[in-house]
């Protein structure tokens, strides 16, 4: 048996009078004077960032495309090249209804569907708009079969082969839903970031959510949406500590550097948000978020239960290890139950993933990559046939 020895005793004592005489040079004023000054430093960076931020020259946005087809306030939008003799394949890619869907093309060089048209692909952006006064009345469902069926519809028309289909965030859900409800129509299903157990990695926010689901329900039943204001609290509860963060360290950015000029960019991409229309929203925020239905089995879309399991074209599941918004724990559920899936895991965030100084690397590159292989792991099954 080990006994402790006096000398270990007389060194622990000693130990415990100098924590107490380091204690004793600090007093409750010396340490409260402490806080004060280092929080008026953090606000003093904070204001200076808010206002470089709001001065800061602004670039102008990459000219857009021209748009295939619109339907109310959505359009497809095609960045297909028209390079005589360059066959390209039909990429319908479905950003999430919440935010703008330029985050898949914010400047020339961070793009993903532009980098897609330099790789023998036909990007069809799908740009949702700010709701107008036809989908005012509209849920997911009618989003999915009305325009985005639409959209998918002229997809497949486009090429001989069939066209893959690309979600991100939440619009990987109506990615999903639309391979589902159109079976062995898609060439491959790319997902990015996209939720599909919402009781997974969310620790307090369940709880958050449900003590403010009253307030929202009156909310949405006296304006008939939920306003940007509250989709950015929203958001920001998520990371109640990234806006202070981000701002003081703009406030020390060089103003003419390529990274503030990024910042900027990206910002100003964050509040051009949408509105969600009251059904969508009560859709997300409660059958989602709140209910799981998803990953429950209980979301019905057209008649149809939206199961992974079914999905019979090829997988990727693209997950961002340093997610806030989607905790990888509920991507990689998704990723599990699809049949044929290849499950990616990149070192990013939400958005940095999409926009990151790596994203060429990370993302633009292995996924064109990706949805070019099965092209020809289709074309070789073709010959085979």
């Amino acid at each position: 048996m080990n006994k402790t020895s006096p000398q270990n005793i007389t060194s622990g004592s000693e130990k415990e009078n100098e924590l107490r005489d380091l204690a004793h040079q600090f007093d409750d004023a010396a340490i409260h004077q402490a806080l004060l000054d280092e929080l008026n430093v953090r606000i003093s960076q904070f204001t200076r960032g808010i206002k470089a931020y709001k001065k800061h020259p602004r670039r102008h946005r990459p000219p857009e495309p021209r748009v295939l087809k619109q339907i109310g306030a959505a359009r497809l939008l095609d960045y297909g090249t028209k390079e005589e003799g360059q066959a390209q394949h039909p990429v319908l890619l479905i950003p999430s209804l919440i935010n703008r869907a330029y985050i898949l093309d914010l400047t020339e060089d961070r793009s993903l569907v532009r980098h897609m048209a330099t790789q023998g692909l036909r990007p069809l952006l799908v740009d949702w708009g700010h709701p107008s006064e036809a989908e005012q009345n509209f849920n997911l469902e009618s989003y999915i079969t009305g325009p985005l069926q639409v959209f998918f519809d002229i997809a497949c028309q486009l090429s001989d082969t069939k066209p893959s289909v690309l979600g991100y965030c939440l619009g990987g859900l109506l990615a999903l839903a639309i391979a589902n409800n159109n079976p062995n129509k898609s060439a491959s299903l790319s997902l990015l970031a996209t939720p599909w157990d919402f009781h997974s990695g969310i620790g307090a926010h369940l709880f958050y959510l449900t003590t403010l689901r009253p307030g929202l329900e009156l909310i949405l039943s006296t304006i008939g949406n939920l306003p940007v204001d509250i989709l950015q609290v929203l958001f920001a509860s998520l990371n109640p500590s990234l806006t202070g963060t981000k701002f003081r360290a703009f406030s020390g950015m060089e103003p003419s550097s390529p990274r503030a000029q990024h910042f900027v960019t990206l910002e100003d991409w964050l509040n051009d948000g949408v509105p969600l229309v009251a059904n969508v929203a009560k859709e997300c925020l409660f059958d989602w978020y709140l209910e799981n239905n998803p990953a429950k089995g209980e979301w019905v879309v057209a008649g149809q239960s939206i199961d992974p399991h079914s999905i019979t074209c090829p997988s990727l599941t693209i997950i961002p290890e340093h997610d806030h918004i989607v905790p990888p724990v509920s991507a990689k559920a998704l990723g599990k139950l699809l049949p044929e899936n290849k499950m990616h895991l990149i070192k990013a965030g939400h958005i940095s993933m999409m926009t990151g100084s790596n994203a060429r690397v990370e993302l633009y590159e292995p996924l064109a990559k990706w949805i070019k292989l099965q092209l020809i792991n289709i074309y070789q099954s073709s010959d085979t046939a």
